[in-house]
């Protein structure tokens, strides 16, 4: 029988944007960045009471079916804990469905907080299991829930009625690199994006993503100099350009400008890695386009702090 916890209980979750494949690495290379959402999570005596302000503030439900709270109650579970009564207040930074992780951290959100309402039962494995199960891939999630840069695997069972095994380890980042976000504003439908994705692909263009996947990897932690190398691929950004054509601009204009410049996840965001800054006239093209540009710094894991915070 599940322990209940205290009316009154509360904490407070900061977790970091993230974005994924980092051109090659397609859904197993992840980046967590300094772009964060603020989730207050409190028991109280009965029902659920949900607080959405900042982005999709007019979108996103009040209701049990807010992703935050659905993995809230999939860490209480685990943690084999209960709560009489929820209330959420979701601060949103991160923008919704731009390919920053947006779901993502929702999902690590909620588990971390349920994690540190039952008093951090749960492994760091354990919560990026939890969280990268209502994603499917971990690749986003392990980058939130662990911070800096992120390889990550999925291991299928063989029957049936196990659930899948997300595993993830961290890169270290060479600390000169930083990164600048170019987000459209539009949104992106993961599942719509990757319907363009082929079902086979030519062994060489297989093995050209497994070598700068491998550069990818070098790239980030000893060698940036290798950013725009690292960062070529073949198996999913020339697919996706004809429905991101937007993006697909953005890439192209600012490689041929020597950029390591990518499709962030599933897009429509570009995001770019450098260890110097973007010559600020190419940010203002971009800003008179209508995109918004974000300078980021490369981010830490998910924080969990008892009690609620000053919002």
């Amino acid at each position: 029988m599940s322990t209940e916890l205290k009316v009154g209980t509360a904490v407070t979750v900061t977790v970091p944007a993230s974005t994924a494949n980092l051109g090659p690495g397609f859904d197993c290379l992840g980046l967590a960045l300094g772009l964060y959402d603020i989730v207050e999570v409190e028991v109280i005596d009965k029902g659920l009471v949900v607080e959405v302000i900042g982005e999709g503030e007019d979108e996103l439900p009040r209701d049990g079916s807010h992703l935050v709270v659905k993995a809230i109650r999939s860490g209480l579970l685990a943690a084999d804990v209960s709560a009489p009564g929820l209330k959420v207040v979701c601060h949103n930074s991160i923008p919704q469905s731009r390919g920053l992780g947006s779901s993502a951290a929702a999902a690590v959100a909620g588990v971390a907080a349920a994690n540190g309402l039952a008093g951090s039962p749960l492994t760091t494995e354990q919560v990026v299991q939890l969280a990268s199960a209502f994603e499917g891939h971990p690749d986003n999630a392990a980058a939130s829930v662990m911070g800096s840069a992120v390889v990550s695997w999925t291991e299928v069972p063989v029957d049936d009625r196990s659930q899948p095994s997300y595993k993830a380890v961290t890169v270290p980042v060479h600390e000169s690199i930083r990164a600048t976000a170019i987000v459209p504003s539009f949104h992106a439908s993961t599942r719509a994006v990757r319907r363009v994705l082929p079902s086979h692909v030519t062994h060489e263009d297989a093995r050209f993503n497994v070598s700068r996947t491998a550069v990818m990897t070098v790239a980030l932690q000893q060698h940036p100099e290798l950013l725009w190398e690292g960062t070529r691929d073949r198996l999913h950004q020339p697919y996706r350009a004809d429905v991101l054509p937007v993006t697909a601009e953005w890439v192209n204009r600012l490689r041929n400008r020597g950029y390591a410049a990518f499709l962030s996840g599933a897009g429509p965001t570009c995001l770019v890695l450098s260890t110097e800054a973007i010559e600020e006239s190419i940010l203002q093209e971009a800003r008179d386009a209508g995109l918004q540009v974000m300078e980021l710094p490369i981010a830490g894991p998910v924080k969990v702090e008892a009690g609620a915070s000053s919002h």
